[in-house]
């Protein structure tokens, strides 16, 4: 009898663990967001964005929804965080554009050099018809909800130390680190300069022992890296936007409560307001182009000189993209293309 009410007593007790796991589930859910960088919001524009969304999605859902988040890389580089989002292992991650472009390729029509008139421009893009396009295929080919475009810093420059640039053939011979894109690598070499892999962590050193000549990033970024200190000249080219793409496990946000998947996007548009916002403040202010502009030699490209580079880069470039994606490649980057004339701020 004794052994019977145990065996009733131990099934009670199992019913109830269950079912108040159960209620735990229904009622709180929660986002694994891995993002590279410190988690401070005042340091960088990706840990602006991240806690601008848990602070945003937590307060609109009651914490019904609650965020997590993974800064520094602790879920890898990029594209490992990125892949595990896809699986489902962790729920969002903000990338950089080489960690998700080995899942959709074709984000290489972005690449295109020297095509923005200004950073307002790359914002306009990004936000309308092209930039919706770009998150649909995005989520059809790669299985990848797209949240928005942050900005990691602004427009591209090109720092080295060898001499100033501010023309094509200054170019020529330089050992220049690139991300590991063919479009890059493919730009770089159009100009005579020698396309280098280096990983971002050696890229110091490499830059400081003269095993690479330059590399190219935004100011903010340069400055973060500390890249005046082994770079003498710094050009403002302003050749490229590589935004950052947050992307959410798409089945993720589908099953979210209507109300919760609003909450999420709208706090989501807000940390890529934040960044962009932060980005401009970074750059202008004693962590960006005033202090390097007092170690670096800094030239500014005329509308000339700029016009001298796209003429290079940007026929080696299409003819990459169009050798690599065919006719599908060609109509996203004629799409591209239009979208930065369409809106373009005078």
């Amino acid at each position: 009898m004794k052994s019977r009410w145990t065996a009733r007593l131990l099934a009670a007790c199992t019913v109830l663990a269950l079912a108040l796991a159960a209620a735990g589930v229904s009622a709180e859910t929660v986002i694994k967001l891995a993002h590279p960088n410190r988690n401070d919001a005042f340091d960088n524009t990706a840990g602006a964005m991240a806690i601008v969304f848990k602070n945003h999605v937590e307060v609109a859902t009651e914490k019904r929804v609650r965020v997590e988040i993974f800064p520094e890389g602790q879920m890898g580089r990029d594209g490992d965080a990125v892949k595990l989002v896809r699986q489902g292992t962790i729920q969002s991650a903000i990338s950089s554009v080489g960690g998700v472009a080995p899942l959709y390729p074709m984000l290489a029509v972005i690449d295109l050099p020297f095509a923005y008139s200004s950073v307002a421009n790359a914002y306009d893009v990004f936000d309308g018809p092209f930039g919706h396009r770009l998150a649909e295929e995005i989520r059809r080919k790669a299985g990848l909800a797209v949240l928005g475009f942050g900005d990691p810093g602004g427009l591209f420059t090109i720092t080295n130390s060898k001499r100033p640039i501010r023309q094509p053939e200054d170019m020529k011979g330089l050992k220049i680190r690139t991300m590991d894109l063919e479009t890059h690598r493919t730009m770089i070499g159009s100009l005579g300069g020698t396309p280098v892999n280096v990983a971002w962590s050696d890229l110091y050193n490499a830059l400081g022992t003269g095993a690479v000549d330059g590399q190219m990033n935004p100011v903010p970024i340069v400055r973060f890296a500390r890249f005046d200190e082994v770079q003498r000249h710094l050009t403002l080219s302003n050749h490229l936007f590589l935004p950052y793409v947050w992307v959410m496990n798409a089945k993720f946000l589908d099953d979210l409560a209507p109300s919760d998947r609003a909450a999420v996007m709208n706090a989501a548009r807000l940390g890529v307001v934040a960044s962009r916002g932060l980005s401009r403040l970074i750059e202008s202010s004693d962590r960006g182009l005033p202090p390097l502009a007092q170690r670096m030699e800094v030239h500014t490209l005329t509308p000339r000189e700029a016009e001298a580079f796209r003429k290079v880069t940007q026929p080696a470039v299409r003819e990459a993209i169009e050798r690599r994606f065919g006719a599908e490649g060609v109509e996203m980057l004629a799409a591209f293309e239009r979208a930065i004339r369409e809106e373009r701020t005078p």
